[in-house]
């Protein structure tokens, strides 16, 4: 069937958009929510459209004005669209504020948004406004902004629902307030940056959309189920899930648990055919699958099967992998990995299995700039630029730059950081690249971490840490600490690649042997990392991070900033010298 697919170009607002898609997919399932007690919230593009209309008329009940910014800082529920779809329409601003910030960083930018209020989630994984240092602020949850008025709720006793007087001609009201337009400030996303005080990202409704028009060039046109678990504060979930998923009709399911058996079993009853994930998570997908392999004993014909499937068609791939297709629910065909290194092997091993893996590239501050396709998705590469985003390199440098119609206004309140990285148009990514004889975009490090040796070369770290990954340390930083010196500090390699409390890292070795053991077997990995290496880019030492993970940004990349104020500091542990 040919699917109907709006184009984003004939909306002069992401209200056009719910609009559209409350007509266009009438009826059908757009947003739930699963929890340990089930489904709930199983809204249509028409009832998240009713629902944003309650936010909005409480938000103005509440005494919020056009141009205010409100805070929201909630985990992943249908109702926060709902927010920010009602933000929308009372004409304020959105401040997302993700869930990994540390309480001085949410209190510098609520102060820096001079907001007044707070949206925020609730349940058991909810944050907590106190401990953060935002309880001061005016504050209601997503869940009673977003509630059914009082003459509505069956029981008049929703909890947390907000019991504020609705007139007869509310809705009416609120249909008759001044729609916002492609100029219109939406939101402010601050960008969990890996040095540094995050910065204020500010998205007008155009560059939205104009984010959606690229990414309709990148996932192919046809019915997308999904889970989504990337944090709902970022734009590399609101645009290519929440917002292009609502205008073609996607079913979205958000998921509070990140467990990988809560999540394989949410795939398969959703039956997904899309995720959208970070490389983090793509790696601990595929290393719950073959823990499970291994615990049916099946291990080595699993591996046999992946040696066999790199000649075959992908529908015979599928075919050879039917039974673990079928613990995925059926109809996962397609992953889209960004925000971070893929490693080629990992794309190659989803890929035997028959699903595609697509690489995107781009920030927040302009969206995505380049992608590979359906048709083409080789490894290694992040693709060809995507319309209407604009690549070049710099002559000189080889630093990415873009610009489009996707590029944003500039950072909030912060002209000089602005002025910093748009000069004449262009945004300057920071990243280094080149494109390969097929024009394949290919990621080379970041500006701000290349090492010039004495000798005049150029090391980029993140190609040492590429090669660190590929022989097993799949957390690391590597670092210059004295001119010309290279130095990797690392993680045990047995961390898992996400660490949190269901997925905790190692213990620390009881013992001197136990230690001895640890310490021989990285430098083992590592002199295999240094063989794979040029002459200028060996490690001459490691050391072991002394906690059980690194400070990470909410898409899960390591912050080099506090790494590096270790390594230099007096209470950083005792190099480990490479032996010949």
């Amino acid at each position: 069937m040919t699917w109907n697919v709006p184009d984003p170009r004939t909306f002069d607002s992401l209200l056009d958009l719910l609009d559209d898609a409350s007509t266009r997919w009438a009826g059908k399932r757009q947003l739930a929510l699963r929890t340990d007690e089930g489904l709930s919230l199983p809204w249509s593009a028409a009832e998240l459209k009713r629902r944003s209309k309650l936010v909005a008329w409480r938000l103005n009940a509440l005494g919020l004005q056009p141009g205010d910014r409100l805070l929201t800082w909630s985990p992943a529920t249908p109702a926060l669209p709902a927010v920010y779809y009602g933000a929308m329409r009372a004409g304020l601003v959105v401040v997302p504020l993700d869930l990994r910030m540390a309480p001085d960083v949410l209190q510098r930018l609520a102060e820096k948004a001079a907001a007044g209020w707070l949206a925020i989630g609730s349940g058991y994984d909810a944050p907590d406004p106190e401990k953060a240092g935002l309880g001061h602020l005016n504050m209601r949850t997503v869940e009673a902004l977003s509630a059914d008025p009082p003459h509505e709720r069956a029981d008049h006793t929703d909890e947390g629902a907000i019991d504020d007087p609705f007139p007869a001609d509310w809705e009416a009201q609120v249909d008759g307030w001044p729609r916002p337009t492609r100029d219109t400030l939406f939101e402010v996303i601050y960008t969990s940056g890996t040095t540094g005080l995050p910065k204020g990202v500010m998205l007008t409704h155009g560059q939205i959309l104009s984010t959606l028009e690229a990414i309709s060039k990148i996932l192919p046109p046809r019915e997308h189920r999904t889970v989504s678990l990337l944090p709902a504060s970022h734009l590399f979930d609101q645009a290519p899930i929440l917002f292009f998923g609502m205008s073609i009709g996607a079913d979205i399911l958000y998921l509070r648990s990140r467990t990988p058996r809560v999540i394989f079993k949410a795939l398969a009853e959703h039956r997904v055919t899309t995720m959208v994930v970070v490389p983090q998570l793509l790696q601990l997908f595929w290393n719950g699958l073959t823990r499970e392999i291994e615990h049916r004993g099946r291990t080595k014909s699993f591996e046999r099967a992946l040696r066999i499937a790199r000649f075959l068609p992908y529908w015979a791939r599928r075919l050879l992998f039917r039974g673990i297709h079928e613990q995925l629910g059926g109809s996962l065909n397609l992953l889209v990995s960004a925000a971070a290194y893929l490693p080629p092997a990992l794309q190659e091993q989803w890929e035997r299995l028959g699903i595609i893996v697509l690489q995107g590239y781009g920030a927040t501050e302009y969206g995505p700039g380049a992608a590979t396709s359906i048709k083409d998705h080789p490894t290694g590469t992040v693709g060809r630029p995507t319309a209407p985003v604009e690549i070049r390199l710099d002559e000189n440098t080889n630093e990415i730059l873009a610009r489009g119609p996707t590029m944003f206004s500039g950072y909030w309140h912060d002209l000089d950081a602005t002025a910093a990285v748009l000069v004449d148009g262009w945004y300057h990514t920071g990243d280094i690249g080149r494109f390969d004889k097929r024009g394949n975009l290919v990621l080379s490090g970041r500006t701000k971490n290349v090492i010039v040796l004495p000798n005049g070369l150029n090391v980029f770290p993140e190609d040492i840490e590429n090669a660190l990954e590929q022989v097993g340390l799949a957390h690391t930083v590597v670092l210059e600490t004295t001119p010309g010196r290279i130095e990797a500090v690392v993680l045990n390699p047995d961390a898992p690649p996400v660490i949190s409390a269901t997925s905790p890292a190692p213990s620390p070795p009881g013992s001197e042997d136990e230690a001895a053991a640890l310490r021989s077997r990285i430098d083992g990995l590592v002199k295999q990392a240094n063989a794979r290496l040029g002459q200028h880019q060996r490690i001459d030492g490691w050391r072991l991070w002394p906690a059980a993970d690194f400070p990470r940004t909410h898409t899960l990349k390591i912050k080099r900033g506090p790494v590096r104020e270790w390594a230099g500091g007096d209470a950083a542990l005792p190099v480990k010298e490479l032996e010949a």
